[in-house]
């Protein structure tokens, strides 16, 4: 599902992440920068050891914030690492919604034009999915509704069931 965000497209899909052929795609990192598990464990294994030398040199960065590395084996050029919040740390909305626009201004501060996003912190972070979904496609269409010259945001959701959340938003919500 696609919909136009001013001179924008804004793009739901259903898959692999590590396997998006954009200017970029965003980890769910955490605030080391160590490539572990889940989306993050994917990017290791797909894009090979440049990738955490490279976080190695720019990390740690804390919750809500966003870093950018090479992408190395992947098919994206850069991967930007955004910090989400643990659920139960406190304040995680607005954490998330940093995360969120960080990642978004990395890009644009890159000169990036298409970035694609998962889930951030819904896996191991135990962020609930619907309260995900909201906050950032919420803060990325304001974003893109403001000057900007990325030209395509891609939301990769793994699974079936976080696919639909995020459909179900976003046409309640936007399209």
């Amino acid at each position: 599902m696609q919909c136009n965000i001013n001179n924008s497209i804004l793009e739901l899909v259903q898959g692999d992440i590590t396997e998006l052929d954009t200017d970029a795609i965003v980890n769910a990192a955490n605030s080391q920068l160590i490539l572990g598990g889940g989306v993050a464990g994917a990017i290791r294994r797909k894009g090979g050891p440049a990738i955490q030398e490279h976080c190695s040199k720019v990390g740690p960065i804390r919750v809500g914030q966003a870093a950018i590395t090479t992408a190395g084996n992947l098919k994206a050029n850069y991967v930007i690492h955004a910090v989400g919040p643990r659920m139960g740390e406190g304040n995680e909305d607005e954490k998330l919604k940093n995360a969120t626009l960080n990642s978004l201004r990395v890009a644009e501060e890159n000169n990036l034009e298409n970035i694609a996003f998962c889930a951030i912190s819904t896996g191991i972070f135990g962020y609930p999915i619907d309260r995900c979904a909201k906050i950032m496609l919420k803060n990325t269409i304001d974003y893109l509704n403001g000057r900007t010259n990325i030209k395509k945001v891609v939301f990769c959701l793994y699974d079936k069931p976080a696919y639909e959340v995020f459909i179900n938003e976003l046409k309640a919500e936007y399209c």
